[in-house]
C-alpha cells in the first residue's frame, strides 16, 4: 500500500488543476477539484493500486473487472463525461447530453494536469490531446462537447500557457454550454 505516494500524487495533481482553474476563472471549481479522491473508497483504493505513472483506477479494473473508486469518482465530479449520461425521453436509452462549458474547461485542466503529473519529465504540450484521441473511441461524451474539448486541446498544443487560458476563460465568457 502506497499511501505517502498516492496522497502526494493526488494533491500534485489538484493544485496543478487548481491553478490552471483559477488562470480560467473557475474559483470554486479549482478549490473544490477532485475533493473526492480523499474519501474512504477512493483514496485506499488509489493508494492499493497505487504505481505512480497511471490510474490506479487501471488496475483496480484489471484485479477485480471494474474500479470501485471510479465509480464513486465520476459520480461525483462534474467534470467527467460520463457523468453526463442521461436517459433520452425519446428512445428511452441513455446517451451522452452537453456537458456546460465550464465543466469542459476544468475537464481540459484536468487532463492536462494529469499528463504533466503522470509524464513528468517527458511531458510534452501534445500528450494531453492524444490521450483525448485515444479515448474517445469508448468514451461516452456528447458531439459537441467531443468538439469543444478538441478544440481547447489544440488550442492549448499549438500555444504558450498563458495563451491557452487566456483562450479558455474567454470561451467560458462567451457560452454556458457545448452547444
Amino acid at each position: 500500500m502506497h499511501i505517502i505516494k498516492h496522497f502526494n500524487t493526488i494533491t500534485k495533481h489538484r493544485l496543478l488543476v487548481l491553478r490552471y482553474c483559477f488562470k480560467c476563472g473557475l474559483i470554486k471549481q479549482g478549490l473544490c477539484h477532485d475533493l473526492s479522491k480523499y474519501s474512504f473508497v477512493e483514496f485506499f483504493n488509489g493508494a492499493k493500486y497505487y504505481q505512480g505513472t497511471y490510474s490506479p483506477n487501471h488496475n483496480e479494473r484489471l484485479d477485480k473487472g471494474y474500479s470501485e473508486a471510479w465509480l464513486h469518482h465520476k459520480g461525483r465530479n462534474k467534470h467527467h463525461s460520463e457523468y453526463w449520461v442521461e436517459i433520452n425521453p425519446q428512445t428511452h436509452k441513455y446517451e451522452p447530453v452537453p456537458m456546460p462549458i465550464k465543466y469542459a474547461i476544468e475537464s481540459v485542466c484536468d487532463r492536462i494536469a494529469a499528463s504533466v503529473i503522470y509524464n513528468k519529465k517527458n511531458y510534452t504540450k501534445d500528450i494531453p490531446l492524444n490521450y483525448f484521441y485515444k479515448e474517445l473511441a469508448f468514451l461516452p461524451m456528447h458531439e459537441n462537447t467531443k468538439a469543444l474539448m478538441e478544440e481547447l486541446l489544440i488550442y492549448y498544443r499549438d500555444h504558450t500557457d498563458k495563451e491557452a487560458f487566456k483562450y479558455f476563460k474567454n470561451i467560458r465568457k462567451k457560452k454556458l454550454y457545448c452547444c
